[in-house]
């Protein structure tokens, strides 16, 4: 029974930080600094240092390459990229941390099932995070982050006009209730200033 509740607490444990983690990276990134005309419209210039996420440039270990990180790839005031990356970062620290568990000597094989269903959870956050994102930038907003959890998901968009009519906000609640099987209630959807 112990070897349950310890599995149980450390599944627990994972979805509290990814959430955690979430949270303050929405508080923090919400602090930000006004973006410059070039970060608004997501131009890559050597003044604001934003880079578009899926933007990626290869580096070769070879003489006369610039070495990189994720922090010099991140840089700027893009909240979106910022959002992205940090959610992304969080959730592979619990899926490391699940893995873990499971992979420990002397776990049975209902926690190595139960640390298996929690990284498989995360996985479908991850992927219906993507589709939401997709949709809503396809619907011709400017850039869109979700962050989905077990109670509902919350959804930022970036408007041109900074604000969301009740139109924009049908419409996307619309597609995170498609796309995630909440209801309205568990949707929340903002506007980035």
């Amino acid at each position: 029974m112990s070897a349950r509740l310890k599995r149980n607490a450390v599944v627990v444990t994972m979805a509290l930080l990814v959430c955690a983690a979430a949270a303050l990276n929405w508080k923090y990134t919400g602090q930000q600094t006004e973006k410059t005309p070039a970060a608004q419209t997501g131009e890559t210039t050597p003044e604001n240092g934003t880079k578009i996420l899926g933007e990626a440039t290869l580096v070769s270990g070879g003489e006369g390459s610039e070495a990189g990180d994720e922090e010099t790839v991140y840089t700027g005031s893009d909240y979106f990229a910022s959002a992205r990356l940090t959610r992304q970062q969080a959730r592979d620290n619990a899926v490391s941390l699940l893995q873990e568990a499971a992979e420990q000597e002397g776990a049975d094989q209902e926690a190595a099932t139960e640390a298996s269903r929690g990284i498989q959870v995360l996985a479908g956050y991850t992927m219906k995070e993507a589709q939401i994102e997709s949709l809503v930038t396809a619907k011709g907003y400017a850039d869109c982050v979700a962050f989905m959890g077990e109670d509902g998901v919350s959804v930022v968009v970036s408007t041109d006009s900074g604000e969301l009519t009740s139109e924009d906000v049908a419409r996307i609640t619309d597609i995170a209730m498609k796309e995630t099987g909440y209801d309205a209630s568990g949707i929340r959807i903002m506007a980035a200033n």
